[in-house]
């Protein structure tokens, strides 16, 4: 009979460096955060004419601003 077992890769990482990469998480999930709350602040001051124009409707205001956020991961 064959067992199957999973083990992890010991974890080389200091502590340090572990909180250093936390910290950078979420300094840029808190960068993508104030362009989602920007891009959808400045869609949601246009009029609805404006919007058409543009070829948006308000329903989709939550999705390109996710996508102006999250999607463009330098």
């Amino acid at each position: 009979m064959t067992y199957a077992t999973q083990t992890r890769a010991p974890r080389s990482s200091s502590l340090l460096a572990r909180l250093q990469e936390l910290r950078d998480a979420f300094r840029t999930l808190m960068q993508q955060r104030a362009v989602y709350n920007r891009t959808a602040r400045e869609l949601h001051a246009l009029s609805d004419r404006e919007l058409g124009d543009l070829g948006i409707h308000r329903s989709e205001i939550p999705r390109i601003a996710a996508e102006a956020a999250f999607k463009h991961q330098g």
